[in-house]
């Protein structure tokens, strides 16, 4: 495996601070408008809902910054959650529901689009695209 690059390894970081960041706002000052993107099919309150997946960032948080050795892994599993989440984005979008400013049709929409954003930046800062080819003589 070819070793990360610097810049992989600034994104890894830097998604790593803002998973712990995002996370800590769901516990406090954003837990209102986290609980407003939960589709009302998910089979828990809201609040809990808002509350485990603000655990959870955290600790994908913590491990993206401080388990370099295993980014192969928390890279993967980051880009994963990011994925699950996704349909509290189409939620709100769907269901016309105003949060973190986005009280558009338009800006909701545009907002589905950052979700693949992280994605691969999930996945380009953890390496996991960067595979060795080795060739036979």
């Amino acid at each position: 495996m070819k070793k990360a690059s610097l810049s992989q390894n600034i994104a890894r970081i830097g998604l790593g601070a803002f998973l712990t960041f995002a996370g800590i706002s769901h516990l406090t000052f954003a837990r209102k408008d986290f609980q407003t993107q939960v589709p009302d099919w998910v089979p828990v309150s809201k609040d809990l809902t808002v509350l485990l997946s603000g655990g959870v960032e955290i600790s994908l948080g913590l491990a993206l910054m401080l388990l370099s050795k295993e980014k192969k892994l928390t890279g993967p599993v980051a880009a994963a959650f990011f994925a699950a989440v996704f349909p509290g984005n189409i939620s709100q979008y769907v269901n016309h529901r105003d949060a973190f400013g986005l009280d558009t049709d338009q800006k909701r929409f545009v907002r589905l689009f950052f979700q693949p954003a992280l994605i691969a930046w999930a996945l380009y800062g953890s390496n996991a695209f960067n595979k060795q080819l080795k060739i036979k003589k």
